[in-house]
């Protein structure tokens, strides 16, 4: 494996001390009845307890989510207080990039020497749908603009255009075959299924009880509720919402959480189940195409990432990405030369959904888990966001340092 000089040195990812709830589809969950931040600190709590890790080893927290939820003016504090620690730490949001932007940054915290061990922990909960009243004061009404998630969720205000315009502007340009997307969102389906089988998901994904403010059973999450299984005919036979665009081969919004720590070498090497699987970030990059054309986006940013580390897709053990729409990752084989079918080997977003700030997160713990069954390699997670940006980062799982 090629050896390179991580722009974090001296951080790492404990091996084994992460975790994340099943992605139910919005509406569809208890997630819908409970405030998601304290869902989201008490679920971390459990994670820590079922990996053996003391809570009181946390000495930072950053949290990431994208829709307003009720105390969120107090964020990571409250969070980690509903996680039963008094721990200091900060908000991210940046779209679907939210979950990845978090690592990085907890990696920074900790190359920076401000903290030794940081968690990350990001939640969404897009079943909620609140609405701000913005003060106007140019305006001879004073409160004038009412802004609704769902609405921002629709469009690019920038461009006013949809997200599926943006996919089907993408499929477009890049002159996609219909049936190869098709048969794209059938790949990651059936690889989901696959690994859903096998019981790999098992080790990463964490079942909850939900309860109810009197203390009364909710309900409990233990599956992706909303994933479905396609069929090519089925596939075929759908009506296009744009070009390539269908139902079956777009992601869903969904609720859930996912953390993990970023630790100092040492401390990850005590705080790991496995001290001799060494992980670190090497490298991440983010980049903007032209307005409405999302898709390509991840393309142009592992091709920075890619010019910026020396790398090739063939040093690549293990790649995933976030694909709300299949459109993404065939417009990546085409942009990078590789094979859409070597991707995304435990499933994706496109098929477990996409709660926004979690979701770049889960997938990078299976990505991680992944490379380790491989006996390590280099890790690339992609993503697109926030209408026309790109963000990947490339993570080295290899033996002790």
């Amino acid at each position: 494996m090629k050896r390179l000089k991580a722009r974090f040195p001296d951080a790492r990812i404990p091996y084994g001390t992460w975790g994340s709830s099943y992605f139910p589809a919005w509406q569809s969950s208890p997630l819908a009845e409970v405030n998601i931040g304290q869902f989201a600190g008490e679920a971390m709590n459990r994670v820590l307890g079922l990996r053996k890790v003391p809570k009181n080893r946390l000495d930072y927290l950053i949290t990431g989510s994208t829709i307003p939820w009720h105390w969120k003016f107090w964020n990571s504090p409250l969070a980690a207080s509903c996680m039963g620690q008094r721990l200091p730490g900060f908000h991210v949001e940046q779209a679907c990039a939210t979950g990845l932007e978090a690592v990085a940054l907890a990696a920074a915290e900790v190359q920076g020497g401000s903290s030794e061990t940081v968690g990350v922990l990001t939640f969404d909960r897009t079943s909620d749908s609140p609405v701000g009243v913005f003060p106007e004061r140019r305006s001879y009404r004073r409160t004038e603009a009412l802004s609704d998630v769902w609405d921002n969720f629709g469009f690019d205000p920038a461009t006013g255009k949809a997200m599926i315009a943006a996919a089907g502007a993408a499929a477009r340009k890049h002159k996609l075959d219909r049936g190869e997307v098709d048969d794209a969102s059938l790949h990651c389906h059936q690889r989901y299924f696959e690994t859903l089988d096998s019981g790999f998901l098992k080790r990463l994904l964490v079942p909850f009880d939900l309860l109810n403010s009197q203390g009364r059973p909710l309900g409990r999450i233990d599956s992706d509720v909303g994933v479905s299984r396609p069929t090519r005919e089925g596939l075929r036979q759908l009506r296009e919402l744009d070009t390539c665009v269908t139902s079956g081969t777009q992601t869903h919004a969904a609720d859930g959480m996912a953390c993990l720590l970023v630790a100092t070498r040492e401390a990850a090497r005590t705080l790991s189940p496995k001290p001799e699987i060494d992980i670190k970030l090497i490298a991440k990059a983010e980049t903007r195409t032209r307005p409405s054309l999302m898709p390509e986006a991840p393309s142009l940013a592992v091709k920075k990432l890619l010019g910026r580390t020396g790398l090739g897709m063939k040093d690549m053990a293990v790649v995933k990405s976030h694909n709300p729409f299949a459109v993404n990752d065939v417009i990546f084989s085409k942009e990078l030369g590789y094979d859409w079918r070597r991707m995304n080997k435990t499933g994706s977003s496109l098929v477990w959904g996409h709660p926004q700030g979690p979701t770049l997160t889960r997938l990078l713990i299976e990505g991680l888990e992944e490379a380790v069954g491989l006996g390590g390699g280099h890790v690339l997670l992609m993503g697109c966001a926030a209408g026309d940006v790109g963000i990947a980062a490339v993570f080295e799982v290899g033996g002790k340092s």
